[in-house]
């Protein structure tokens, strides 16, 4: 009974602090009322935004019902905060690519319905907006003042109401960042080279066949490794690569293509560092695109998401508007991040070099902990690995749950017996959430 009346008066204590938020200074109640915003006073208009933002702490972009720990929850917010947006589900809203967790980006790019600074016309009350860039809201610069420092709008472009943020994308890059440590820049560069073009990625990609995705041949325009601060690489031997700061010095892998698969530039990175380390030849690559002879996909662990960056997207016709106050603010706010980062690396640095002088050359093992997983004494090579389902394989089992329809299944084997025209290929990739709503 004790225990009960304990949890009683508790409980008690608990609503009177709740009694006493809700009331104002002088305890007693707001008795004003809140006036509910008039979004039909004003005309709304069709826009591409583009911005930035650092997802190391987010669970990626897209909205999710078990966390509000997103990117695109805190820009709803912050759009409905201002008034832009009614709710999303009215905005007419498209992203251009699909960011997993922890994964940044400087370039992402949405499209949505907004409010204009232009009153509605009460003869025409669905009129769009027809005001210039220069009349309208300065729409970056009203986000940047709610948003969190680690998200930027950066600018935006008025667009046709039938613009899409993701069908319209013409091509993406991205960018991983990794220290050189003890690899082989050389050859990671042979082997990045083995990737371009268009080829079957399934066994370089997470297969997304729950969601009826079996078409897995993509088309890469470029794939380079370059030092962060300098030239193309491709030079040095052994440990190799040019640099002048040793282990530490940062390169960037540089992938451009108009569709990517789930997770396939952190599955390319796993197989360039082991190409990297020497533990596999740059030809693995070819071995692994050749789906005929390896139709499974070889058990290994993807690379760490944290270095991965969509760091552009490409538009037909897009005119963007950029406010230089805007981009100054911007810039104010990444240079105070990055002194915050800088600091931190600086000192981890000079503790490196201190131990290093006084008890000899340490090992260079800088990219270890970007690839999961326990690292066993002896390596297997990856063709001679365990493998997953096939994607026939894969199909089956989903038939016969009942989640997928039974003639995806002949897609699938006409896919895997190479049945399928590259024009006819791409048009069913394009088709697929997949390729234009990135998750990697």
């Amino acid at each position: 009974m004790d225990k009960v009346r304990a949890m009683e008066l508790h409980i008690r204590q608990l609503r009177n602090i709740i009694a006493k938020s809700s009331s104002t200074t002088n305890g007693k109640p707001d008795k004003r009322k809140h006036r509910e915003f008039n979004h039909d006073k004003f005309r709304r208009r069709h826009i591409l935004l583009r911005f930035c933002y650092l997802g190391w702490d987010y669970q990626g972009l897209a909205s999710q019902e078990d966390t509000a720990r997103t990117i695109e929850a805190e820009l709803f917010r912050c759009l409905q905060l201002t008034r832009l947006v009614r709710c999303r589900q009215t905005a007419n809203y498209h992203r251009c690519g699909r960011t997993d967790k922890g994964v940044s980006a400087f370039s992402q790019v949405i499209s949505l319905d907004v409010r204009s600074q232009q009153l509605a016309d009460p003869a025409d009350p669905t009129a769009a907006a027809t005001l210039s860039p220069e009349q309208e809201i300065n729409y970056p610069a009203i986000l940047n003042k709610v948003l969190p420092a680690e998200i930027r709008a950066l600018c935006w472009s008025p667009a046709d109401p039938e613009a899409s943020a993701r069908f319209d994308c013409r091509a993406r890059t991205y960018r991983y960042f990794f220290p050189r440590g003890d690899l082989n820049i050389q050859a990671m560069c042979e082997a990045a080279g083995r990737l371009c073009g268009h080829h079957d990625f399934r066994n370089l990609c997470k297969m997304d066949v729950g969601n009826g995705v079996i078409e897995y041949r993509r088309r890469l325009e470029r794939v380079t490794i370059t030092p962060v601060d300098g030239p193309a690489a491709g030079g040095g031997g052994g440990g190799g690569g040019g640099g002048g700061d040793g282990g530490y010095q940062m390169y960037q892998l540089e992938v451009r293509g108009n569709a990517f698969l789930w997770h396939q530039i952190r599955c390319m990175v796993a197989v360039l560092f082991l190409v990297g380390e020497g533990l596999e030849e740059p030809s693995v690559i070819d071995q692994l695109l050749d789906v005929e002879t390896n139709p499974r996909k070889p058990q290994y662990s993807m690379a760490s998401e944290l270095p991965l960056n969509l760091f552009d997207v490409d538009y037909d016709s897009v005119r963007w508007h950029c406010d230089p106050a805007v981009l100054r603010a911007v810039a104010e706010t990444l240079q105070r991040l990055w002194t915050q980062s800088a600091v931190r690396a600086a000192m981890l640095r000079e503790m490196l070099t201190e131990l290093t002088a006084r008890h000899g050359e340490q090992p260079s093992a800088q990219t270890r902990c970007l690839t999961s997983g326990v690292r066993p004494r002896v390596y297997t090579p990856l063709l001679r690995r365990p493998t997953c389902d096939s994607l026939e394989e894969r199909v089956d089992h989903y038939v016969k749950r009942r989640k997928l329809d039974p003639a995806i299944l002949e897609s699938a084997v006409s896919v895997a017996g190479g049945r399928v025209s590259d024009a006819a290929g791409e048009a069913n990739a394009c088709s697929r959430r997949s390729v234009c709503d990135d998750r990697w």
